[in-house]
């Protein structure tokens, strides 16, 4: 039971990370209706930002602790808010008005480019970091197993719990959310009544891509280790919690996301770690067979 306990808090911190990134493809697709498939390689551009920032300003003796945290998270939204926009004009804006599978294309394309401009510009080799809040809170102690919290891992609930808290408040109570709901439901009619669309399309990456760098923060700071390819495979991971919740529904990006970060930690827990993946995407599978437009989705409705 312990065991189970510590691997739960485990899952739970891991999801977290991983609905972040899934928020930004289900955003991106309830907009504009396709998939962000660099949007794995902007939440490592956050990681790669994350790490820069520790190095200058943590390594370097000028702040620490919690301060130093907040600090080095705030540099890392903001300049890959950058790379979210820019994404957004250089491969969609151009193609929005192509075929379909243009876009697409293009979208990976940019996801090789960023992954090869940060192996040219930082190394292939692993990045480490020491541990900035290490320490935690003894939940229980069982025999020679002891359950632990560690303050990392409240940091990662906290901080991602208080985020989503933001964009739900910016999505359902400010100007800009009612009009990318409006941009949402039918984007030629929300130009017709006064709505920039662009703009809110914009703002939509880059909101998308500041999420991302959150989640890549605290990917670097609980784990401590990055490569230029962590955005692939994580990237792979947000958008089957995308799926899994409903593509196009915020709060089915987040249970997505829980539920892939604890079907991982306790199959890796209680089975080969090898095969973790392999049980994440066989649970997408059975899930869609009954279930086509996952946990939360909803059927979409063709307009006549």
């Amino acid at each position: 039971m312990a065991y189970a306990l510590q691997q739960l808090i485990n899952g739970v911190s891991l999801g977290m990370i991983y609905g972040l990134i899934a928020v930004g493809y289900t955003m991106v697709y309830g907009i504009i209706g396709m998939i962000n498939f660099a949007h794995g390689d902007i939440f490592m551009i956050g990681a790669f930002v994350a790490l820069i920032s520790v190095v200058m300003f943590v390594s370097g003796g000028i702040m620490e602790g919690p301060a130093a945290i907040l600090l080095v998270l705030l540099i890392s939204m903001c300049i890959t808010a950058l790379y979210g926009w820019t994404v957004e004009r250089v491969a969609y804006r151009p193609l929005r008005g192509s075929f379909r599978l243009a876009p697409l294309i293009s979208a990976i394309g940019m996801s090789i480019v960023l992954q090869n401009y940060v192996q040219v510009a930082q190394g292939a080799r692993v990045k480490p970091i020491d541990a900035m809040l290490p320490g935690g809170v003894t939940i229980v102690e069982h025999q020679s197993f002891v359950v632990q919290f560690s303050y990392m891992q409240m940091l990662i609930i906290t901080v991602t719990l208080a985020v989503l808290a933001i964009f739900t408040w910016l999505v359902t109570r400010t100007p800009l959310g009612r009009a990318m709901r409006a941009c949402e439901q039918d984007r030629k009619m929300a130009a017709l009544l006064g709505i920039d669309t662009d703009r809110t399309i914009s703002l939509t990456f880059v909101i998308g891509a500041a999420l991302a760098a959150v989640a890549g923060t605290m990917f670097l700071l609980r784990y401590g280790v990055i490569d230029f390819y962590i955005g692939f495979l994580a990237g792979v991971k947000a958008f089957t919690a995308a799926v899994l919740g409903g593509i196009g529904s915020l709060p089915g990006a987040v249970l997505g996301g829980l539920l892939i970060g604890l079907i991982e930690t306790f199959w890796s827990a209680y089975f080969s770690v090898q095969y973790k993946d392999v049980a994440a995407f066989s649970i997408l599978a059975i899930t869609l067979i009954f279930m086509p437009t996952g946990l939360l989705g909803r059927a979409e409705v063709e307009k006549v």
